[in-house]
């Protein structure tokens, strides 16, 4: 199945640079949280986690997720993202810079037995955002 689950993968990050909500719908489990510092409660689903991406393209309108890496099992894949954009809107309070921030990001994601997402766990890859922001040292 781990094959399967890098193929899905792959089609996860074509849904997260064009935002597709057919190919959320299709990859993500209408049950499954996400969580972002612009709600203090979870997102639930594919719209859920699509509010998430719109969220990132709020501040950073071109960014873009590239896959660089992943190692899967039967129910989880590992992936380490090069995550790049141009800080071209408001983020955080902080209003737009113009400062290019490229990061890596790490994000644990486990699926259920349909092949579909249901956690997003995400490695601290929001530091490699607010640095360059001048949100943290």
């Amino acid at each position: 199945m781990s094959k399967l689950l890098e193929e899905k993968m792959r089609l996860f990050e074509t849904m997260i640079n064009t935002a597709d909500p057919k190919l959320a719908e299709k990859l993500v489990s209408d049950k499954a949280p996400f969580y972002t510092p612009a709600s203090s409660e979870p997102l639930y689903g594919a719209e859920g986690y699509l509010s998430v991406v719109y969220w990132m393209r709020k501040g950073f309108s071109d960014v873009q997720w590239k896959l660089e890496e992943m190692i899967s099992d039967d129910s989880r894949v590992a992936v380490r993202w090069t995550l790049a954009g141009t800080h071209d809107g408001e983020f955080l309070g902080v209003k737009p810079t113009g400062i290019k921030i490229k990061t890596t990001v790490m994000n644990f994601y486990y699926f259920n037995d349909e092949g579909k997402i249901t956690q997003d766990i995400a490695a601290d890859g929001m530091i490699g955002i607010l640095r360059p922001l001048g949100l943290c040292k």
